[in-house]
C-alpha cells in the first residue's frame, strides 16, 4: 500500500483522476493493471460539491428540540434529518441513521471535520457508485490503465468499539469474494463464507492513509485478480435477509 502524498486542498469541480495522476507522477510512480486505489469520500464529496454551509440552514422544530435536549447544533441535526431515508435511533446525543443509499451509520453519514473549521457540513456522495466508476474511467483516460476504485468511509459499528473504513463505491473489481462451494483442508463444504473484499481494501488502506494526515489516497498493489465486477451497493445488507429490521 502507497499513501500517495502532496495532495493540494480539494475544491468544487477539482477533477481527482489529474490530481491523483500528477502526485503520482511528482513521486515517479506508475500504476499497473490489477492496481486499485482507495479514495476517501470526503475528497469525492468536495470535488463533487456535496456540501452545506450551516449559516445557509434553517433549523426544523424537531431539529432544534433533540439538539437543544442533546447539546448538539440544530443546523446540524437538520441536515442529518433531511439526508437520512430512515432514523434507526435517536439517544444519548447519537443519531443513528439510514441513508438514501441504504448506508446504516452515525448522523446520515453527515461530517464537519477536514472541511472548513466547522461551519461546513461535507455530505456523502449523491453516487458513491457512479463516482467511482468516473474516477476510473479519468485515471484510464490519463494513464491507459483501468485500475480498480474503491471510494471510502469511516463507520462505526454495532457491538464492536472503534470504527473502521469500508467500501461505499465500488468500480473495476468484484467486491465480493464468495467462497460457497469450496472446500477447507479438512474436506469440508464452505457453505455461507463471503467475504467482503472491498470493505477489507478500505480498511487496510485507513492504516496509511490517516485521518489528519492529508493523504486521502492509497494505491494497493498485489490484491488478488478476479474477472468479476460488481459495485459497493452489492455490500448493502437486503432488507428481507436482515435479521435486525
Amino acid at each position: 500500500m502507497f499513501a500517495v502524498p502532496d495532495i493540494p486542498e480539494v475544491v468544487s469541480g477539482d477533477d481527482v483522476a489529474v490530481m491523483i495522476g500528477d502526485a503520482l507522477a511528482r513521486r515517479g510512480r506508475s500504476i499497473a493493471p490489477g492496481d486499485v486505489f482507495v479514495v476517501a469520500q470526503k475528497i469525492i464529496s468536495k470535488a463533487e460539491g456535496a456540501l452545506v454551509r450551516l449559516d445557509d440552514v434553517e433549523a426544523s422544530e424537531n431539529a432544534r428540540r433533540w439538539a437543544e435536549a442533546n447539546g448538539k447544533d440544530p443546523r446540524v441535526v437538520e441536515v442529518v434529518l433531511r439526508e437520512a431515508r430512515r432514523i434507526v435511533r435517536m439517544e444519548r446525543g447519537i443519531i443513528i441513521a439510514e441513508t438514501h443509499h441504504g448506508f446504516v451509520c452515525a448522523n446520515a453519514g453527515i461530517d464537519l471535520s477536514n472541511v472548513s473549521g466547522g461551519d461546513v457540513a461535507c455530505l456523502l456522495p449523491a453516487d458513491p457508485d457512479g463516482s467511482a466508476q468516473q474516477l476510473r474511467a479519468g485515471i484510464e483516460r490519463l494513464t491507459g490503465v483501468g485500475p480498480g476504485v474503491v471510494v471510502s468511509d469511516t463507520f462505526g459499528r454495532p457491538w464492536r468499539t472503534g470504527a473502521t473504513n469500508v467500501a461505499l463505491g465500488v468500480a473495476g473489481l468484484d467486491p465480493m469474494r464468495s467462497h460457497i462451494g469450496e472446500r477447507d483442508p479438512y474436506g469440508y463444504e464452505l457453505r455461507a463464507t463471503e467475504v467482503a473484499a472491498a470493505d477489507e481494501l478500505a480498511a487496510a488502506a485507513e492504516l496509511v492513509m490517516g485521518k489528519t494526515d492529508r493523504r486521502p489516497f492509497v494505491l494497493i498493489s498485489g490484491f488478488p485478480p478476479n474477472s468479476n465486477v460488481g459495485t459497493g451497493q452489492q455490500l448493502v445488507r437486503d432488507p428481507a435477509s436482515d435479521l435486525f429490521r
